[in-house]
């Protein structure tokens, strides 16, 4: 039996056609999305329609994994009321740093929801809605997250599909508890919704969407596909990894991520580790920066080159860039909750002025500030025995170099490859399956990097996120 496999992530819709026993790719699909923070929900069907075709109609079950966070509000027809507001949108820090303020301040959050809301949190978009355009705010009849409303379309439903009809369309939604985990109105210790606070927020109660199980079919498509739970990215990705506990995953994608699979729930009161569940019923503590891939990206035009050549000319400069050390806080920043941030580049001299060197203080940057959020986990009860480096990120040959000296430790890099869409279509062969535990796919070879540890870097970095603290504060 052949499953599939949808990552719906933020810069693109990658698909993967697998076989169902052991997770061997017979066929791949991609398209890309809109640029911005905020996106129409149909652009993303449309990706995926594209993406899929001459994949999804060969497969027996379908999952869907998708970007966290982002809100969809549908009417009570289940029409989309205005573009979803991603993850990556800053906007709604104030009503963050409100939201907090009114329901008893992070340690409360912590304890309640597993996690301290930013502005990447789905409740902190609805309570921007709320205040910034209160009409549409007042016609939120559901709100959804990007995998379950593509998951709901998959299974026919929407204003014009075969499940359509007013109210009871939006109340088909369904989602799974990994993805509900990234709300701030869900309690990851007891797997529920926490309604008063998605109420709370948007001024007025708004249907959720039922929880399904891990391996549940929630619908099929117009072919008689299976259609699974679906999950978050994150999630997706760490269950086509096959992690286990003590393995530590540090993703380079457009966001940057540290996560590890727990056996308990997770509650940070510094609101720096998030406490999420994962897709098969277990926990997923998760440390995101908002930049990751984009730096390198920012980097490369600024050298005058691609992100090949950026690595290139990264790994022709001595570590430590010559003195030059760069905060990679471009678009504003997550971990640490510095939402007005900017980059900063220190240390630039004559001497040091160089196309390598910025190179490979960006690489380093981007490095350092994924090891700080990696340590992070440590306080969640991650004890760290392996890890692992993926991403878009870890294609670049100067990334797995540098990283062994600013992790301090030897990095594990899988066989590059779509592991948010293997992990979806992983849960689509568990469900199409129908067992107690997940198929047991082989994990993929992995090369593993070493190098001297690099702790006068890390240390650079580190004075000068002390020094800008208070000057990005009052931005």
């Amino acid at each position: 039996m052949l499953v599939a496999g949808v990552d719906s992530s933020t810069q693109s819709t990658k698909v993967l056609l697998c076989d169902g026993d052991d997770g061997t790719v017979i066929g791949r699909g991609m398209a890309p999305h809109p640029d911005g923070t905020e996106c129409d929900p149909a652009a993303w069907w449309a990706a995926l329609q594209q993406a899929g075709e001459g994949l999804l109609s060969r497969a027996a079950a379908v999952g869907v994994a998708g970007q966290q966070h982002g809100m969809i509000v549908l009417d009570e027809a289940g029409s989309v009321i205005r573009p979803a507001l991603l993850w990556n949108d800053m906007r709604s820090a104030a009503a963050a740093a409100a939201l907090v303020r009114e329901h008893g301040g992070p340690a409360w959050w912590a304890s309640s929801t597993g996690s301290v809301p930013t502005a990447s949190f789905t409740v902190t978009k609805l309570r921007w809605l709320a205040d910034h355009e209160p009409a549409s705010a007042a016609r939120a009849a559901a709100v959804a997250l990007p995998h379950d409303w593509l998951t709901w379309r998959l299974r026919g439903a929407g204003p014009a599909g075969r499940e359509a009809g007013g109210r009871q369309a939006a109340a088909g939604l369904t989602t799974d508890r990994g993805d509900a985990s990234g709300t701030g109105y869900f309690a990851p210790a007891t797997g529920s919704w926490r309604p008063d606070l998605a109420a709370a927020a948007l001024g007025h109660p708004v249907a959720l969407p039922r929880l399904a199980g891990p391996a549940e079919v929630v619908g099929r498509t117009a072919g008689g596909a299976a259609v699974s739970a679906g999950t978050g990215d994150n999630m997706a990705a760490a269950f086509g990894l096959g992690l286990q506990p003590g393995d530590v995953a540090i993703s380079i994608g457009t966001s940057g991520t540290a996560f590890a699979v727990s056996g308990v729930p997770a509650a940070d009161p510094s609101g720096a580790v998030a406490g999420f569940a994962d897709a098969t019923g277990r926990f997923l503590p998760l440390v995101c920066t908002v930049n990751a891939g984009l730096v390198l990206s920012a980097a490369a035009t600024l050298a005058g080159t691609d992100l090949a050549g950026l690595s290139a000319l990264a790994l022709a400069a001595d570590p430590g860039a010559g003195g030059l050390t760069l905060l990679p806080y471009l678009d504003g920043e997550r971990t640490p909750d510095r939402p007005g941030a900017t980059g900063v580049l220190d240390g630039l001299t004559t001497r040091n002025a160089t196309s390598q060197n910025l190179a490979r203080a960006a690489v380093e940057a981007v490095l350092a500030s994924l090891a700080d959020a990696a340590g992070l986990l440590a306080g969640a009860g991650v004890r760290r025995s392996r890890v692992l480096l993926i991403g878009g990120g870890a294609r670049s040959e100067a990334v797995r170099q540098i990283a062994p000296g600013i992790v301090g430790a030897p990095v594990l890099v899988p066989e590059p490859d779509e592991y948010v869409a293997l992990g979806a279509a992983r849960q689509a062969a568990w469900a199409l399956a129908g067992t107690a535990a997940p198929p047991d796919w082989p994990a993929r070879p992995a090369r593993q990097y070493d190098g001297p540890a690099q702790p006068e870097v890390r240390s650079r970095y580190a004075a000068l996120r002390a020094a800008t603290a208070s000057w990005h504060q009052t931005r």
